[in-house]
């Protein structure tokens, strides 16, 4: 039966031929070809797919740039839902379906593939968070963070240090300074670093713990490319690395379109991307 039917769709391919123009014919036959030719890599680009990415929310802006380049080059669609990394990490634990996790710490990828949410192997550090003491008052903070120990605020933000690794740096600092237990009644916490960012812009607090990068963020949009007010960029020793890890996620594992974002991100285009908003590079 197979060979009749064989005859019997080659002769259908033939007569579809014969009744075609032959500039019809030559167009559909170098298609063919070039389809052929460009194998099965041809057909991943195609064929656009959704990738859903949850982002700490200190790297909320490269990602939502280094997303539009990858989208350009690769015909996938990106949907970024940014948060702090403990919320994230809990809400992937519970079943939210997201692909890729690009978090603000090293703990709780490693904790994702212990548990098995995670795809073994994965993981990667694709950048190294910096820390920094802000103010929009342009004379409050000066170049040491002596400004701490003066006192001269009714309010500091830091985000939840439970929550997210910046605010865990915030602490360490404070602590090491001697600072954390009397400031305590003064802090004004963030449920993550975008939060805390917003305490301090809109003058909730006079100054707070922020990302470097949401400052170079705001400085894009800003008169003259600055932010206005005063900071002190704390010195990375103060603090443990804030080594920002992605993974790829166990519901991903078939999404080629998932694994193509991870392999752009560890790219010369999405590295420079990192670099400019003040991250260091692994």
């Amino acid at each position: 039966m197979k060979p009749m039917r064989s005859r019997t769709l080659s002769a259908i391919c033939a007569a579809v031929i014969a009744a075609m123009p032959a500039a019809a014919v030559i167009v559909a036959i170098s298609t063919a070809a070039a389809a052929i030719a460009a194998g099965p890599a041809a057909g991943l680009v195609a064929a656009s797919a959704e990738v859903r990415v949850a982002v700490a929310a200190n790297f909320t802006a490269p990602c939502e740039e280094i997303a539009r380049a990858f989208e350009r080059r690769s015909g996938h669609r990106v949907v970024v839902s940014a948060g702090s990394t403990g919320k994230l990490a809990a809400q992937i634990e519970n079943g939210a379906p997201f692909d890729v996790l690009l978090a603000a710490d090293a703990e709780r990828p490693a904790l994702l593939e212990k548990r098995g949410a995670a795809v073994a192997g994965s993981r990667f550090t694709y950048a190294r968070g910096r820390l920094v003491l802000w103010s929009t008052d342009p004379v409050l903070v000066d170049g040491a963070g002596k400004v701490l120990a003066d006192g001269r605020f009714r309010h500091l933000a830091i985000a939840n240090p439970s929550l997210a690794p910046y605010g865990a740096a915030a602490e360490q600092v404070l602590s090491d300074r001697g600072l954390w237990q009397r400031l305590r009644p003064r802090l004004v916490e963030g449920e993550d670093i975008s939060q805390t960012y917003q305490f301090v812009a809109s003058g909730a607090a006079e100054l707070g713990f922020v990302a470097l990068s949401q400052l170079r963020a705001a400085a894009r949009g800003a008169a003259g490319g600055q932010v206005k007010g005063s900071m002190w960029v704390v010195p990375e020793a103060s603090y443990r690395p804030i080594d920002q890890q992605a993974v790829l996620l166990v519901g991903a594992w078939g999404n080629p379109a998932a694994r193509a974002f991870l392999d752009f991100l560890k790219g010369g285009e999405a590295r420079a991307v990192i670099e400019r908003f003040g991250y260091g590079l692994p």
